[in-house]
């Protein structure tokens, strides 16, 4: 780390979905650059500044695997005020995605820094109102406030099973998966029950011969999710368990999941008889539950992600359950750090939302403390 040090009313971390949205509505509510001069006569206005890891613009959506179509990805909601074009549905998400992005962040000008890695967030003092200490790969920034909005896609799930050292195959993560050709001619262990598992087993199972794991009978929607009443139940039921202190799971696991058209491929292809976990990984493949042996030449973790804060661990925010109390946006531990595109703001709208929740309310506290100092 080099040894200056910087100063901003709000340090952003990330700049996905949540990250973006956050620094447009700090845009609007007048706070300015932390990377310029404050202009004369501008007083003690706030300012801000977002630190992201990556080289360029897109957050996790430049890190997609290669097949992963705009026709085929859930979703994706507007960034604030900026429609997005109209897509082109064979166009890769991870060139289409980032280039909106970098559009966005071109015309508004954010106060945005990158590649540059937070390393830690620590307070500086004892008092409630003692400002944080973010270090950084490139020096050290104190704020009085941090948006955290990290996502997951750096913090890969990686399940541990007996004999998983003596594989002699290939095993990766789907945060290392490509393109489905790397999977011709094999015999392909997926494992895992969610969204992108499903993508990809029925991908690979165009070209390899594909056997699916899962620790639990997925459940599928008949019928399609109600996009409205779905995303308010789910979104209510995971606002409760950050509240009340708990890890929050994946999204799929309150929703189920969709008969989208690939899962109605995999389907049609056989590719979703599912079958219970493994109990054990061999040299040459794994050990099946009920005892008999199944040879595979890749084991393909789906497993899904967690929330990468592991540089607020300084903070000491998670409870005895594991995991982060919330109100709103705010960590109940600690009111200066709020977390968005975490818990029930883990889709795009949701991170949308958060990011103005999360500036709506420092901005009240702001006001709090000057009519408090007045």
């Amino acid at each position: 780390m080099t040894g200056f040090e910087r100063s901003a009313t709000v340090v952003v971390i990330g700049a996905g979905q949540a990250g973006l949205s956050a620094a447009y509505h700090l845009q609007r509510r007048g706070f300015l650059s932390a990377l310029e001069q404050t202009p004369a006569g501008a007083g003690d206005l706030p300012t801000f500044v977002v630190l992201d890891a990556d080289v360029a613009a897109g957050g996790a959506w430049q890190h997609r695997w290669e097949s992963l179509r705009m026709a085929t990805v859930n979703g994706i909601f507007d960034l604030p005020g900026a429609p997005q074009p109209a897509p082109d549905p064979d166009e890769p998400s991870r060139a289409a995605v980032p280039r909106y992005f970098a559009a966005y962040e071109r015309e508004h000008g954010f106060p945005i820094l990158r590649p540059v890695r937070v390393t830690s967030v620590s307070p500086d003092g004892d008092q409630p109102d003692a400002p944080l200490q973010v270090e950084t790969d490139a020096g050290c920034w104190r704020a009085r406030f941090v948006v955290n909005a990290t996502g997951t896609w750096t913090n890969p799930v990686h399940p541990v099973y007996p004999g998983q050292e003596s594989f002699l195959g290939r095993q990766l993560h789907t945060k290392d998966y490509v393109d489905l050709e790397e999977f011709r001619g094999h015999r392909v262990a997926v494992v895992g029950g969610g969204i992108s598992a499903v993508q990809q087993l029925e991908e690979i199972s165009r070209v390899a011969t594909t056997v699916w794991y899962t620790r639990r009978e997925p459940v599928f929607i008949e019928g399609g999710f109600q996009r409205e009443t779905t995303g308010r139940d789910t979104i209510a039921q995971v606002t409760a368990e950050v509240e009340a202190g708990r890890p929050s799971r994946s999204i799929v696991s309150y929703t189920g999941l969709s008969w989208t058209p690939y899962a109605v491929a995999a389907r049609s292809r056989g590719a979703l008889q599912r079958r219970p976990m493994f109990t054990a990984i061999e040299p040459y493949g794994v050990r099946e539950a009920d005892g008999s042996f199944t040879s595979v030449d890749t084991i393909l973790w789906a497993t899904g992600f967690r929330p990468a804060l592991e540089h607020l661990d300084p903070l000491h925010l998670r409870n005895d359950l594991g995991g982060i109390a919330l109100r709103g946006t705010e960590v109940l531990a600690d009111p200066r750090i709020h977390l968005i595109g975490f818990g029930p703001s883990q889709s795009t709208v949701g991170a949308n939302r958060a990011g103005r929740d999360a500036v709506t309310a420092i901005a009240r506290r702001l006001r709090e403390e000057s009519a408090l100092s007045a």
